[in-house]
């Protein structure tokens, strides 16, 4: 069986949770404080030296971090992922964009607010990411104009992986209302939750 280390409040691990859920995948989640540096300890570490979470126990001594290399690992021949190659290429241009663009602004700024409860420690930081984090969110609200998912015509992991800090961004101070075609996907996703 599976073992998630896991932090619960993070949309990281949110992810991974998700897909095992949906797959029906047995796993046991093992809870990791980041808040009191659990992710730092030797034994920690020893799992993945970047001593971040989530990480996925595959096997025994088989670690795998970074939650979008999880859901490429765990996605695998399902319908979570595409056969097309032009899709899988796809998928993983979302993937990257999710992480690139979109996760350290929005992610970034739920985590100071919500979590840490310092918003005003990083107000002017706060500003540089709502800037960055309305340009990833316009990014979205343009391509889901055109489709009802990001890749496709189905639910993929680029939608799990995007769904994840997107579906709590006002907890980051973003305001979505601005966003239709985000708010009908988020809609969308609910379907899948269940």
């Amino acid at each position: 069986m599976y073992k998630l280390y896991d932090f619960l409040p993070s949309g990281n691990s949110y992810k991974v949770r998700l897909l095992l859920t949906q797959l029906q995948i047995p796993f046991t989640r093992i809870e990791v404080n980041i808040l009191n540096n659990e992710s730092r300890t030797p034994e920690f570490l020893a799992k993945n030296p970047n001593g971040k979470i989530p990480v996925l126990e595959i096997s025994p001594h088989q670690y795998l971090a970074e939650s979008n290399a999880i859901l490429f690992y765990l996605s695998q021949n399902t319908s979570y992922f595409p056969d097309n190659h032009f899709e899988q290429a796809q998928v993983m241009q979302w993937l990257f964009f999710e992480q690139y663009s979109h996760e350290p602004n929005i992610a970034t700024s739920r985590y100071w607010i919500s979590i840490l409860g310092k918003e005003r420690e990083y107000k002017q930081a706060l500003e540089q990411k709502q800037v960055l984090g309305y340009a990833a969110l316009n990014v979205m609200e343009n391509h889901l104009k055109k489709q009802d998912f990001f890749v496709g015509k189905t639910y993929t992991i680029a939608d799990i992986a995007l769904y994840a800090y997107t579906h709590v961004a006002e907890e980051g101070g973003f305001n979505l209302t601005k966003f239709p075609a985000i708010q009908a996907w988020l809609k969308r996703n609910e379907i899948f939750l269940d």
